[in-house]
């Protein structure tokens, strides 16, 4: 089967054999790939895959399924599906735990199914999950108009939060609010601490990938019992921190990846949001948040997207 390598930090095409499934998989012939940051990482060296994971990116994607592991119930067979992958998602097919897949419905495209998987269980994980985000409490979430940023508005709200986003551009912000964010601030030419006070918002749960200097910040502008939910550290990996502020309003910080996370708590996660979202997924309740949709090989082109910080939603490659 093609597949993309990633040898030497270069997007290329080469050929293997197609995977050999353990008895709880599938098969699935992959239509539609979903780009992460975690694929870029992984490209330039700095996030391996975990023991017994494919080597080959990719950690969502939607499809069909073509054939099934030995104790894998057998309406699976031929259906339309998205879902996590642990690696292999950047070819022609991959083996996927039947226990995380989930029915595309008949009125999602493959490159919307291919949009949701990863961003909205990281976000119903760090918002709902770890963050116990509820009715009438306010949600933070930074880099706001991200894949997972977009999921974690969209959720909020139909939890009936309130939404306060911040994100790198004016464009970025009208996106967010776009798909239903209360207030969102541009970080370039906005403190997000003297507008959150200026406007009274105090977060009950604030998801961020950029960590860092936003750690103080961050508690500034929590309320009591605040869960922070730290997912990546793109402003840095040290920082100091006030632990006075974080006892004084008793901040609970959670650091939380999903790639490494157990087999058994990936399915849990992805039963715990079938049981609440999907029907507003299947229903295209939600915006799924699209940025560009590209042709496999143009997967070099994708990851320069999301490394230049370009886009405002999910990119997504096309597989020919």
């Amino acid at each position: 089967m093609k597949y993309i390598s990633h040898e030497g930090g270069t997007l290329a095409f080469s050929e293997t054999d197609k995977p050999v499934l353990k008895s709880h998989e599938v098969l699935v012939k992959v239509s539609a790939i979903g780009v992460n940051r975690a694929d870029c990482m992984q490209r330039q060296g700095k996030y391996p895959a975990p023991t017994g994971d494919s080597p080959i990116l990719g950690l969502e994607c939607a499809g069909t399924v073509v054939e099934l592991g030995f104790d894998v119930d057998k309406s699976w067979l031929n259906k339309r599906i998205f879902s996590l992958c642990a690696g292999g998602a950047y070819s022609e097919y991959v083996a996927i735990d039947a226990k995380q897949l989930m029915v595309l419905p008949d009125d999602l495209t493959m490159v919307e199914g291919a949009a949701i998987s990863e961003v909205y269980l990281t976000a119903f994980g760090a918002l709902f999950e770890l963050g116990k985000l509820q009715q009438g409490q306010t949600a933070l979430i930074h880099a706001g108009a991200s894949g997972v940023g977009g999921a974690a508005i969209q959720m909020a709200k139909s939890a009936g939060a309130t939404v306060v986003i911040t994100a790198g551009s004016d464009e970025k912000c009208e996106h967010a609010k776009a798909l239903g964010a209360d207030h969102a601030i541009n970080y370039k030419t906005t403190d997000f601490v003297e507008y959150m006070q200026a406007n009274e918002l105090l977060a009950n749960a604030i998801v961020d990938p950029v960590s860092g200097s936003y750690l103080n910040k961050n508690a500034a502008i929590a309320a009591m019992d605040c869960q922070i939910i730290m997912l990546a550290f793109l402003d840095g990996r040290f920082a100091e921190v006030d632990f006075a502020a974080l006892l004084r309003k008793r901040i609970s910080f959670h650091a939380s990846t999903l790639r490494n996370r157990s087999i058994e708590f990936k399915r849990q996660l992805r039963d715990d949001l079938v049981a609440r979202f999907y029907n507003d997924i299947a229903t295209k309740k939600y915006e799924f948040n699209v940025y560009k949709t590209l042709p496999w090989s143009d997967a070099n082109e994708a990851h320069a997207i999301l490394e230049r910080n370009e886009n405002a939603g999910k990119v997504v490659l096309l597989v020919e």
